[in-house]
């Protein structure tokens, strides 16, 4: 709904629905709830309960700050350029998608196993895991900002809208840090107009640049920094390699 998205996962937006609408966000909390009725009901009697209850609250104040950034450097109705940057772009994936995406249901995993093998959910071992799983996230949301613009929607399940909906999105930083003063003119112009003709400019500039090829640049140095940190995890220690090199090869080169 802050997005005002059409489409998620190849469906309509629920408060698209008819009948939906702003009920939508009482559903949002209805949903939260059910989060900590489901502990409850579950593991109220384990050792781990608490830290659970802690890990989603942390998580859930961790991605509403990602959001927030994100919606009030880039609101639709006032383009900014200026107060983009790769850096800012960083903050907002992180914050935004990698500890709820990546971290968090691994971290739970080895809360679940904790009672047998203690040492797995020590503050060491959940930092080691956060070390691999955050670039992860962010390499992912990379991938989703790029397959927003050179994506088809049968591919992503969605309708691109990134360059009209004035996204701080990884690809206009990147355009940012090498447009010449012409193209970062068009930039300024086009960039975050619900206008087809001003979004195809843009897109021309992300052509001229070569995008495509410092994605694909970014893409296998991503690669081998995650592995990187993968083959640095003990090979005798309580994380185990496979478990990371399965996500990383689950997202390498997705096209969807």
């Amino acid at each position: 709904m802050m997005d005002q998205s059409i489409t998620r996962r190849g469906q309509p937006c629920w408060y698209r629905l008819p009948k939906v609408g702003n009920i939508a966000i009482n559903d949002s909390f209805m949903l939260e709830a059910a989060i900590y009725h489901l502990f409850r009901k579950h593991f109220r009697s384990e050792p781990y309960y608490v830290d659970l209850l802690d890990l989603m609250h942390e998580t859930t104040l961790q991605t509403e700050m990602g959001q927030l950034v994100d919606l009030i450097t880039a609101p639709e109705d006032h383009v900014d350029l200026t107060k983009f940057s790769l850096e800012k772009h960083r903050f907002i994936v992180l914050y935004k998608t990698a500890f709820y995406s990546f971290f968090l249901p691994v971290a739970l995993a080895l809360y679940f196993v904790s009672p047998t093998n203690p040492e797995i959910a020590s503050p060491d071992t959940l930092h080691l895991a956060k070390e691999i799983l955050l670039p992860l996230g962010e390499y992912f949301q990379v991938q989703d900002d790029y397959l927003d613009c050179f994506g088809t929607p049968e591919q992503i399940g969605k309708i691109g809208t990134d360059i009209i909906d004035n996204k701080c999105s990884w690809l206009i930083n990147v355009a940012l840090a090498h447009a010449n003063p012409e193209q970062r003119a068009i930039l300024d112009e086009c960039y975050g107009h619900k206008d087809l003709e001003k979004e195809t400019r843009v897109k021309k500039v992300y052509a001229e640049l070569d995008l495509v090829g410092k994605y694909n640049s970014y893409e296998k140095e991503s690669y081998e920094k995650i592995t990187g940190l993968i083959t640095q995890l003990p090979a005798d220690g309580p994380l185990k390699r496979e478990v990371f090199t399965s996500f990383l090869e689950k997202i390498y080169k997705r096209t969807k």
